[in-house]
């Protein structure tokens, strides 16, 4: 039996179809949202994402502080009274787990192993970072602000709290909440309560939950989460390019009724209003959706997003025919990204916006 906790083990072989029970273990522990819920501007609480790396949490609010450190003139700590106390915002953002549609990539990363429901939108409540990273008054010199949770455990045999970073610049063009709310409610302990970061745009790895300390560095943050994972990379020796922004992407609402192990869906023909949901990173808005039916790719109707960073809906009418029918959709942004149709291989299985196709099987009319 191979050591988890010994460094530098590597990750095991995978197979086209088949999950060990490792990664069994991952998508039990870790749910994605129902498609059907993407009708919904917010998805509910109970239906967003989940990608937990180490175990959640118990972290009682009365006693906990978050504490700015390191390079800053005027470091301080705040309880969440304080925290809860400073001008309030609430803003939807789309959330999409950077591992999304791993499974759907040949060969796969062996890790958590997502299809296409690894995303959410919520309205997350909290207070701008940037003032109060101002108010600590970082050193001339410092590069880089490190955001460290709670949570803790081993990766590749490497033991660390879960970290990330960003630079001043980051800080200064991103609209980073510190986040305690979630829909109108309490975070759950699940979405990092009482207290994480939403970095509206970017992959879920960057808002990091159960939020303890804000270090301020004079060196680039060098934590296992920002520099040994994270990074897209085309072969073991690669170095890499880190992960940030969201990549454009769409999902469709499954049609009909489903099929309880394949998922594959039935309907009777006729008439057939298709909908679901398009997104992209740093706030760049879709300007335009094509669902490919009967062969032929057409285009949706949007509808306004409800926030700068959250999706946009779109809806469109199909004549459906009975018969077997393969439905696929892609958006494209204002940027002039378009979802890919073969996926884009990374090692890990990072930022996978490969079109979403769903078969549907259409009944004659009775």
């Amino acid at each position: 039996m191979r050591n988890p906790f010994e460094p530098g083990q590597p990750k095991p072989k995978t197979e086209d179809g088949l999950f060990s029970r490792h990664e069994v273990g991952l998508a039990n522990r870790n749910s994605g949202a129902l498609l059907e819920t993407l009708t919904r501007d917010i998805t509910p609480t109970g239906t967003h994402y989940l990608l937990t790396h180490f175990d959640v949490p118990m972290i009682d609010e009365t006693t906990h502080r978050l504490c700015f450190e390191g390079a800053f003139e005027a470091p301080f700590s705040l309880d969440m009274d304080e925290i809860r106390g400073l001008p309030v915002q609430s803003m939807p953002v789309t959330l999409e787990c950077a591992g999304n549609g791993r499974s759907n990539m040949s060969p796969r990363s062996h890790s958590m192993p997502w299809h296409y429901e690894a995303v959410g939108t919520s309205e997350w409540t909290g207070t701008p970072l940037a003032p109060l990273i101002t108010r600590a008054k970082p050193l001339n010199g410092v590069v880089d602000f490190a955001f460290l949770g709670a949570d803790a455990g081993f990766d590749k045999g490497v033991p660390h709290a879960f970290g990330r970073s960003l630079t001043p610049e980051e800080i200064d063009a991103l609209d980073v909440l510190l986040v305690w709310g979630m829909n109108g409610a309490p975070l759950l302990p699940q979405h990092g309560a009482p207290l994480r970061i939403i970095v509206p745009g970017w992959y879920g790895m960057a808002s990091v939950k159960w939020l303890t300390t804000i270090r301020a560095l004079t060196e680039r943050y060098d934590g296992f989460q920002q520099v040994q994972t994270y990074r897209f990379r085309k072969h073991e020796n690669d170095p890499g390019e880190p992960v940030n922004a969201i990549r454009v992407k769409s999902l469709l609402v499954p049609p009909g009724v489903p099929d309880w192990i394949t998922r594959e869906r039935w309907l009777r023909e006729g008439p057939v209003t298709l909908q679901g949901r398009a997104w992209s990173g740093n706030g760049v808005p879709i300007t335009r959706v094509e669902v490919l039916l009967d062969e032929t790719w057409q285009e949706a109707h949007l509808t306004p997003p409800v926030g700068r960073y959250a999706w946009t809906g779109w809806t469109i009418e199909w004549a459906a025919r009975p018969g077997r029918h393969m439905i696929a959709c892609r958006a494209t942004d204002a940027n002039g990204a378009t979802q890919p149709l073969e996926a884009p291989f990374d090692m890990a299985g990072f930022a996978n916006n490969v079109v979403h196709r769903v078969t549907v099987h259409v009944a004659e009319r009775t």
